[in-house]
């Protein structure tokens, strides 16, 4: 049904307000529609060949592990076809791929996925990275500085009904807390717990650069920096979802990371846009750490191509601008631009939420080996960063 516009009509605060909870009633029904029955999400369960894969296995020794150790055994369904819950798949994880898990010295890797603007999966991006990394058996922290709510979102949490102030990271921008512990919360996803947002954080663009005018010594840019410091002895990973701009909360999150990911479709708006983003953030850190006598690193930074459509012939220019421009940050993984990702996004999902078998096999392994090699690249990272803390801590 098409609804004709009225051209003569004006629109007043009133009528925008009357949208407003009409949009929000529409939103509660569609998430009550796609997570029913009890409008919440549920993890996925997991086949024996996808466990094996994910350890490392072969599936003889799958069988023998089941047989043979004390690893969890899933659950039989009709047909004698055995599934693991997500809970049973981390355990597995986490003893078979050992030498991939964090040290007992090493402290938590944070990663900020960014980018200048929206609509580049920047959000799919990090909640598909820390599904994939909670499902090699890593503990993640995700916290939510985007007052949108896109990643709350994506856990099934509506921000403006599910999530009050106090769950977000607010309290510690305004100095009531000085740690984020306070607003962490468990999330459907075993292994994955958040710090959500609402739009009540664009309060925090006002209450920070008031901060630093008032308060001796005050750092606006460290606040997230110094309020993550417990959560980095307690995850493995922390990720971080910002706002598609240089805001003050996504300056914190960029100064707070030891990792950077930008998605980065090849288009050339998109491509310009990257350059702008760079040149803000570098004018920033200037100011706000080199000529203050202080210094900063990242062990990471990672462009990743983004909503790549091979059937784009310009498309196919612009990647080798980028690659020209960003070298050996370009990830050797391009996420193709599927009909699988639209959907997954618009059932408040990702490609870890799918049942495969609801869509097209071919759609469906084009973006999931995607993905997991994005996972698994950036995993091998964040294994290194760990050895360097280590190497640091020994004088190496």
């Amino acid at each position: 049904m098409t609804n004709k516009k009225k051209l003569d009509s004006r629109v007043s605060l009133e009528d925008l307000i009357l949208t407003s909870n009409r949009v929000g009633a529409v939103i509660e029904s569609v998430r009550g529609t796609m997570l029913a029955p009890d409008a919440r999400k549920r993890p996925p369960i997991f086949t024996t060949n996808q466990v094996a894969t994910i350890c490392g296995l072969e599936k003889s020794q799958m069988d023998y592990r089941i047989k043979k150790t004390e690893l969890p055994v899933g659950n039989r369904e009709s047909g004698h076809r055995r599934r693991f819950s997500l809970e049973d798949t981390r355990v597995w994880a986490q003893t078979e791929r050992g030498k991939f898990m964090r040290p007992k010295s090493a402290e938590a890797i944070t990663i900020a996925v960014a980018n200048f603007k929206g609509g580049v999966t920047k959000t799919t991006t990090a909640v598909t990275l820390a599904q994939g990394l909670s499902l090699r058996g890593h503990k993640v922290l995700v916290i939510d500085t985007d007052p949108q709510g896109s990643m709350t979102t994506l856990f099934g949490l509506l921000p403006d009904v599910d999530v009050n102030d106090e769950q977000t990271i607010l309290s510690l921008c305004y100095g009531t807390e000085l740690s984020i512990d306070y607003a962490i919360t468990p999330t459907y996803w075993s292994g994955i717990d958040i710090v959500p947002a609402n739009l009540a954080l664009y309060s925090a663009e006002f209450s920070l650069p008031s901060r630093q005018k008032a308060e001796a010594n005050f750092e606006f840019w460290n606040v997230l920096n110094h309020g993550i410091d417990t959560a980095r002895t307690n995850y493995d990973v922390i990720i971080l979802d910002t706002s598609p701009s240089l805001s003050y909360l996504t300056i914190n999150a960029l100064l707070a990371s030891d990792g950077l990911i930008m998605p980065l479709p090849p288009s050339t708006l998109d491509f310009t846009s990257s350059g702008q983003f760079w040149n803000l953030f570098n004018d920033l850190a200037a100011n706000l750490v080199t000529n203050r006598g202080k210094s900063k690193s990242f062990d990471f930074v990672d462009v990743l191509l983004a909503r790549v459509d091979a059937n784009d012939a310009s498309s196919s220019v612009v990647r080798e601008w980028i690659t020209a421009g960003y070298a050996n940050m370009v990830l050797p993984v391009e996420i193709p631009k599927t009909s699988l990702t639209a959907s997954a996004s618009a059932e408040f999902g990702t490609v870890y939420d799918t049942d495969p078998t609801t869509i097209n096999a071919r759609t469906y392994r084009r973006a999931f080996d995607a993905y997991e090699r994005v996972v698994e690249l950036v995993e091998e990272q964040i294994v290194t960063a760990w050895k360097r803390q280590i190497g640091e801590q020994h004088g190496a």
